[in-house]
């Protein structure tokens, strides 16, 4: 019997979507996930009914429905909206709740929503085209083999009467299908693989009369590419052949998915393009040229970055370069709409930020701890420069973010743009081919460094600092007149003139802060310092973020060489602590963690902290435990607590209490959230940069007055951590087994109670098992930090560690023996395993013949600290114990104890030089003791 909805039901839900999807309504989007069964007459949230047989069919038939705008009155503007909001949450359903859904329910959805394609509305077309792919992605190919074959047909017309507007439906649909769902299509079944047929018949389809369909139809067999298909491979002759006759196609977006289809085909086949790259260059450029479509010509530019970091075919653009960096430095230049945009930009600093100008933030992840020291820390620097061109105007979107109310015109400035583009691929090349590209940029930088009009000489600035990196060899005779050139173009009257200038300024920081001559210092490096350092108060907010941006990188550059500065650095910053508003605050904090970072104890000063501390504190005092500007302010005290050392103390007790409190609070909505999918669960950011603060304090105080703070904390500090240790975010993981080794090291006798219940937990987190291929990489570091807090645990609980050592030695051999691995998770192994040895070697020896070469293989290149003196000393007690296992890796026994130059500091020279002594065949290794 063929399902129906009932009226009553069906009303109520109707008026729920329209007002789901209402600009002026805030209160009614709330309830857009709000549902009526057909059951119950009063509301309930649609996350609670997810488990209704009914929920997806009602939203189903108001999607596909013919007649609801009549039967329920609705204007045309309300038929689409409520159909939009019925099909936005019918496929967030299908996200989440797909294996719920009735296998009847399916069917009814799958037979209704193909028709949809064929509405007159664009947006009800594209909406259906996305259920249609989430239905692939999370049934399978398998689960609805009929589908391809429907679309493909639509697509292609082939009853010969389909409407345009049906092909461009299905031709959508179909790359949403391939976009979301191409390891599925090209995977092997039974010897066939969907994309065989697939593929064929898209090339096919790129012969339609019908732009838009010839355009999807190219970037759906593009979105096989990057994967290198075995399909796309063994068709690439034909796909640029086809990319040849499509070149000059009279559409835009169609040879827009041209240009994005050669920038793909650089990285998965360059050795296709090398014989064309000269005609490839001139269509680039003509492409790149184009004014009446940006993207086409932002996709064109993509070309130049693509292989200009290509090692195939960079080396191939050598005879271009005169035509290709023109091109370049004429695309930097804003257009005129940007002119009338930018052109006598507000003095905005006294205005308080709007909501949307505070995007969502992240915590900056960490680099797992070292095999050394147990210690690391991400190179800010790089960061910036590798993301320097998206945030020369603070590009602040991450990827996957979707757009908020009215940011999308407020900061269209903001979107990564030809301009950009064009600058980046000007850096690229630099670096590529040094010199001769200055060469081509320095006529232009003569002609419009000193321009009249602001924007020749916004772009000009943009381009000298562009090719700093790579033609620093080349453009450093020219500093000593550029560089008090652009410290005078500080002053400015254009704001985005002061804005470029100090990115510019900041890329050249290195050359200024090396100078040795003090004379020079004087003349360059400290009026380089004190403009940028101005400029953070400047008048605009953009100029400040961009100052406060070049500051920090001048301090990366500088490192300890800006340390006699300190004071008049530190009461700028006061300063803008007292000034800035919201969003340039979090700029604000990388600037004193990177300052903290790079001159460490001087910071200590106590005229510094007694300036510094009270305006980080307010600052502490006002933001909420649920805002977002607390990851970059937990972050920058993990710096300062870690650059004043005990200094810190008499801030710590309240600091560390609020920690403590986010990381409840958090695990406490977590767990909420869990038995109650209506409520959000919490970022778990809250959670990272708490535990890394916690970190850098315990690091921070001496042992005493650490654990006084870990006593005293309620909830009990190390009942929290034992739940961190458990969350399955790998992030949150990371930074719980950082804590635990800087436990071990620091409190360690507040810590040894809780070693019989955290032990457990760190044993099943070393089983390789437990990685997840979709996040491999943090999972790594996840087992890096752990293996290093083993060691650290190890070193102290002594023979505590006996009834864990078989199970320890079980994932550590594990870990060693797999060469897929990151060295450092590899070195961090043999170090746990080596100090294990130290207090149980006679547990450990029996498996010495088991261990011993890939342990004395990847321990001999790691550098010489405390941890590496432990690991020798409980791998010679374990050689001891059993000597004769050690007879199939003399060489590199011997290769490694000689090679050992110096103990570590807090072993008694006496112990490991014994050590050597006593195992039988030390007589013939080098004396290398002193």
């Amino acid at each position: 019997m063929a399902w129906h909805p009932d009226e009553e039901p069906l009303k109520q839900l109707v008026g729920y979507l329209k007002d789901s999807l209402s600009a002026y309504d805030q209160n009614a989007q709330k309830y857009a996930t709000l549902y009526v069964t057909a059951h119950i007459k009063d509301t309930q949230m649609l996350g609670q009914a997810k488990s209704s047989p009914d929920v997806t069919n009602y939203l189903a038939y108001i999607l596909s429905s013919k007649s609801i705008s009549s039967d329920l009155n609705l204007s045309i503007q309300d038929d689409v909206l409520v159909r939009s909001a019925a099909a936005i949450n019918l496929k967030n359903t299908i996200k989440s709740s797909y294996k719920s859904i009735a296998g009847s329910s399916l069917t009814y959805v799958r037979d209704s929503i193909v028709s949809c394609l064929q509405d007159s509305n664009s947006q009800i077309r594209n909406l259906t085209g996305s259920v249609i792919a989430e239905l692939v992605q999370k049934g399978g190919v398998l689960s609805w083999p009929e589908v391809l074959p429907q679309l493909l047909s639509l697509a292609n017309n082939d009853n010969g009467n389909t409407s345009e507007e049906t092909q461009e439906g299905a031709m959508g649909a179909l790359l949403k299908v391939c976009e979301d769902n191409k390891k599925v299509l090209d995977r092997d079944y039974q010897g066939q693989r969907p994309s065989a047929a697939l593929i064929p018949k898209l090339f096919s389809i790129t012969s339609s009369p019908n732009a838009r369909v010839r355009a999807h139809a190219l970037a759906s067999i593009s979105s096989f590419v990057p994967q290198r298909s075995q399909v796309i491979i063994a068709s690439l002759d034909t796909l640029l052949a086809r990319l040849f006759q499509l070149a000059n196609d009279p559409s835009d977006d169609v040879r827009r998915n041209v240009c994005h289809s050669l920038v793909q085909l650089v990285d998965v086949s360059p050795e296709k393009l090398q014989p064309y790259l000269g005609d490839l260059v001139d269509y680039i450029l003509l492409q790149q040229r184009n004014t009446s479509d940006p993207d086409l010509a932002l996709e064109a530019a993509e070309f130049w970055l693509c292989v200009g970091e290509n090692e195939h075919l960079c080396p191939a653009l050598t005879p271009y370069l005169g035509k290709i960096v023109p091109v370049l430095l004429e695309s930097m230049i804003y257009d005129e709409e940007d002119v009338l945009r930018f052109e006598g930009g507000a003095d905005d600093a006294e205005q308080d930020d709007r909501a949307e100008d505070l995007e969502p933030r992240f915590a900056n992840r960490k680099v797992s701890r070292t095999a050394t020291n147990g210690q690391s820390a991400a190179n800010g620097d790089e960061e910036r420069s590798l993301n320097a061109y998206a945030t020369i105007e603070n590009d602040s979107l991450s990827e996957g973010e979707v757009e908020e109310g009215g940011r999308f015109e407020a900061d269209l400035e903001d979107r990564w743009n030809l301009r950009k583009c064009s600058a980046a691929a000007l850096d690229v090349l630099a670096s590529s081919f040094h010199e001769p590209v200055f060469a081509v940029t320095l006529p232009y930088l003569k002609d419009n460094l000193r321009h009249e009009d602001w924007p020749n000489r916004e772009a000009a600035v943009l381009a000298i600092g562009a090719v700093a990196d790579g033609c620093m060899d080349a453009v450093t005779p020219h500093l000593p007149d550029l560089v008090p050139y652009l410290i005078s173009l500080l002053n400015d009257e254009e704001p985005v003139i002061r804005l470029i200038t100090c990115w510019a300024l900041g890329r050249y920081s290195a050359w200024a802060s090396n100078l040795e001559n003090p004379e020079d210092k004087k003349k360059y490096f400290e009026p380089m310092m004190e403009g940028i350092l101005g400029r953070m108060l400047d008048k605009n907010k953009r100029v400040q973020e961009s100052a406060a941006s070049a500051f920090a990188s001048l301090e990366e550059k500088a490192t300890k060489r800006i340390t006699p500065y300190c004071g008049p650095i530190i009461h700028q910053f006061v300063r803008c602590f007292s000034q800035y508003k919201d969003r340039n605050m979090f700029i604000l904090y990388d600037c004193v963690q990177t300052l903290a970072e790079h001159v460490g104890p001087a910071l200590a000063r106590q005229d510094l902290v007694d300036a510094l501390m009270p305006a980080i504190i307010q600052r502490w005092s006002k933001v909420s435990d649920h805002s977002h500007e607390l990851f970059p302010l937990l972050e920058c005290l993990s710096y300062v607590a870690a650059a004043l050392g005990h200094g810190f103390a008499s801030f710590a007790v309240p600091i560390f209490a609020r920690c403590i409190r986010i990381i409840h609070q958090t695990l406490k909505e977590y767990v909420e959230s869990i038995h109650n999918y209506t409520l959000d669960k919490p970022n778990k950011d809250f959670l990272v940069t708490s535990l890394d603060l916690l970190s850098a304090i315990i690091q921070a105080l001496n042992p005493n007055e650490g654990g006084e703070l870990i006593r005293t904390s309620q909830p009990q500090f190390f009942d929290l951590l034992r739940f961190c240790m458990e969350d399955p975010s790998n992030d949150v993981r990371q930074s719980s087994y950082a804590l635990l080794g800087d436990c071990a090291v620091n409190v360690f006798i507040q810590l040894q109670q809780f070693l019989p219940s955290l032990i457990p937990i760190l044993i099943r987190q070393l089983d390789l098992d437990s990685l997840q291929n979709d996040d491999i990489e943090t999972g790594f570091s996840v087992i890096n930090n752990a293996c290093w807090s083993c060691g650290e645990i190890a070193i102290n609980y002594k023979q505590g560690m006996l009834p864990y050592v078989e199970q320890l030695y079980e994932r550590l051999i594990g870990i060693i023996g797999n060469p897929e691995l990151p060295t450092s998770v590899n070195e961090n192994a043999v170090i746990a395993l080596g100090r294990l040895g130290v207090d149980c070697s006679q547990v450990l020896s029996p498996y010495l013949s088991t261990f011993a070469k890939p342990f004395l293989q990847i321990i001999e290149p790691v550098e010489y600290t405390d941890e590496k003196a432990h690991a020798f000393l409980g791998f010679n007690r374990i050689i001891e114990r059993n000597p004769q296992a050690l007879e199939n890796c003399l060489v590199e026994y011997f290769r490694a104890s000689s090679s050992y130059a110096r103990f570590a500091k807090n072993i008694p020279s006496t112990d490991l030089a014994a050590s050597f002594q006593r195992v039988s065949l030390f007589s013939s290794v080098p004396c290398f003791y002193g």
